[in-house]
């Protein structure tokens, strides 16, 4: 990470990613669930930053590794169902990855929030990006290998 905060010549340690609303109607790998426009710009966008680890957030299961195998489902984050902080501290425990920095959060307010419960100095680059399509716009710049702000 350059001085003025810009993710250049940056390689985290762990990148999460937002699960997506669109899915795949029957179970699948976590890594082609997800169908959405918004979870594929910020896979291309994770990938480009090339994390030692990636993972996805998932409203419903928590952290998922690409190869995890999980049913569809319609939960959305803040439900009763949804996946909460705790829980998430719990899994990154399990998984022993709770100390691993620098880590990157990609997405909105609420996923950042979650993230940020684990790994409070987690890099937030989407954050004040304002709507949908500044983020996707800043999204699309990371993808093609530029940083941006975190």
């Amino acid at each position: 990470m350059t001085a003025d905060g810009d993710l250049d010549h940056f390689r985290p340690e762990l990148v999460v990613i937002p699960c997506g609303s669109s899915k795949l109607s029957q179970a699948a790998r976590a890594a082609d669930m997800y169908i959405g426009s918004y979870h594929r710009a910020c896979r291309k966008a994770a990938d480009a930053l090339q994390p030692d680890r990636l993972l996805i957030l998932s409203a419903r299961y928590g952290l998922l590794d690409l190869d995890d195998v999980i049913e569809p489902y319609d939960t959305p984050h803040g439900t009763t169902l949804a996946i909460t902080g705790h829980a998430l501290l719990e899994q990154a425990t399990a998984r022993d990855i709770v100390f691993l920095d620098p880590v990157v959060a990609l997405g909105g307010a609420r996923h950042v929030g979650l993230v940020r419960s684990i790994w409070p100095d987690a890099r937030a680059p989407l954050a004040g990006a304002g709507g949908m399509g500044h983020q996707m716009a800043r999204l699309a710049v990371m993808s093609r290998g530029r940083g941006t702000r975190t």
